[in-house]
């Protein structure tokens, strides 16, 4: 079955799938550093201090530094997922709209039940 699509969508399409994929790229970097992060054993060494910090003021100082560099590590890989999380489901939307869904990297027109037909939106004999 070939694909038509109007030639006045060659632009945007194009323009809108290299943002979807710089957009899921980049949720996958930043998921994988939320991961890192929540992963990092600052808290254990945070809570080692805290025992300690029964003796001085020295050690509930540095226990509550070190907790507070992990949950802003945290928090600022959340926030950054957030916004690649974003960004992505915009793009989705915009095709959506536009008659077309993806699956994973791969562009389908909305219509195509079995994904077999794959779209290139950089395929010049599409734009008809």
């Amino acid at each position: 079955m070939a694909v038509s699509i109007d030639p006045s969508l060659q632009f945007d399409l194009q323009q809108n799938y290299r943002r979807y994929l710089k957009y899921l790229d980049q949720y996958g970097v930043e998921n994988d550093q939320l991961k890192l992060a929540r992963g990092s054993k600052v808290w254990m060494v945070a809570l080692v201090l805290l025992v300690f910090a029964l003796a001085s003021d020295f050690f509930l100082g540095a226990s509550a530094a070190l907790f507070g560099i992990f949950f802003y590590r945290v928090a600022m890989a959340w926030l950054e997922v957030s916004k690649a999380e974003e960004g992505r489901e915009q793009a989705e939307r915009w095709f959506q709209n536009k008659g077309f869904k993806l699956e994973g990297r791969v562009l389908f027109e909305s219509s195509d039940e079995m994904l077999e037909n794959p779209i290139d939106p950089f395929d010049e004999r599409i734009y008809r």
